[in-house]
């Protein structure tokens, strides 16, 4: 049975991982609607196949720091990095005119994600278990 703590874990990793592959998996059948005829459309398929490809594997590992939360811990550290890498880029760009807000949305909740990734690594260190002394005087 899981404590509050790694439940809580768990459910963010879950929950995130879900969310990901929601909204990144269909992304691989609409190139089209971003192509060269559209204002800031691909020029490089591979980037954005590339993009899909790494960030859709993300969510699988997601999914499994939630199956046991203990176990794959040092992992949440990383996960962190992958939502601050977009999250910020797309703080930074929105704030220099070169996306637009519903880019900057993602990139906002990836930063959300981010911050309760943070937040389930901090919550599941281990606890120190005081032991009863065997020489107390």
């Amino acid at each position: 049975m899981l404590n509050k703590r790694d439940g809580f874990a768990k459910w963010v990793f879950l929950v995130a991982a879900v969310y990901g592959i929601l909204v990144l998996a269909p992304q691989y059948l609409v190139e089209s609607r971003f192509g060269p005829n559209v204002a800031g459309g691909i020029s490089r398929p591979e980037d954005f196949y590339g993009f899909i490809g790494v960030a859709l594997t993300w969510q699988f590992v997601f999914l499994v720091i939630s199956s046991d939360v203990q176990r794959f811990r040092p992992l949440m550290l990383v996960g962190v990095t992958e939502k601050l890498s977009f999250g910020l880029a797309a703080a930074a760009l929105f704030a220099a005119g070169r996306i637009e807000m519903r880019v900057l949305a993602f990139g906002l909740i990836d930063l959300t994600l981010g911050t309760l990734f943070l937040v389930s690594f901090l919550a599941t260190r281990p606890r120190m278990v005081r032991l009863p002394s065997v020489l107390a005087a």
